[in-house]
């Protein structure tokens, strides 16, 4: 699945655009990758209920949980359902609304440098291998495109917004994660 860098838009997924999105600031370079975990209703997979949410189109009716947050405008890069389905909803080129209050090696509002990833999932319950395996491609794709994006630049939504976000989660498996992608790309610059 390349990253077509004049566009930001992957080949071979499913695109799904989202308005909640905004230009990056000028002259700013994508240099790290955050990983999320999302499921809608929480604890519920399937259902296409996140790509709702992500377009502004979820039906507060439709549960009790969504009338809570069916007003937000939020977004992400890429989506990767249980199944390993990748989902892109913004280009690359262009913030997506994930981060929100965040911090990362001393920058503050990381959506501006950023590309963000949900896992299909809980903090919780395990990730699928079919997502493990989806995000892998994707993210050697991605740092192929973008090549600041080095294993240490590899961060989680709790690491960024500590004590207000806990995702990807103690399910997600980083020492796995991150010694698959060195050992497949023969490692990376710090």
């Amino acid at each position: 699945m390349p990253i077509r860098i004049e566009d930001g838009w992957a080949r071979d997924v499913d695109i799904c655009p989202s308005p909640h999105c905004n230009a990056r600031p000028p002259a700013e370079s994508i240099s790290l990758l955050v990983i999320h975990n999302i499921s809608l209703p929480p604890g519920q997979f399937g259902g296409g209920f996140v790509q709702a949410f992500f377009r502004g189109a979820l039906d507060p009716l439709e549960h009790p949980y969504f009338a809570t947050i069916a007003a937000l405008r939020v977004s992400a890069h890429f989506l990767i359902e249980r199944n390993g389905k990748v989902t892109q909803f913004v280009s690359c080129l262009d913030r997506a609304w994930h981060a929100g209050a965040s911090l990362y090696a001393g920058r503050t509002d990381c959506n501006d440098f950023s590309i963000g990833v949900e896992l299909e999932g809980t903090d919780t319950q395990p990730y699928a291998e079919a997502q493990y395996s989806s995000l892998l491609e994707l993210t050697q794709a991605l740092r192929s495109a973008y090549p600041a994006i080095t294993p240490y630049r590899i961060t989680g939504h709790e690491f960024i917004a500590p004590g207000r976000k806990t995702d990807p989660g103690p399910a997600f498996e980083w020492r796995r994660f991150l010694g698959d992608l060195v050992n497949q790309t023969g490692g990376g610059a710090a």
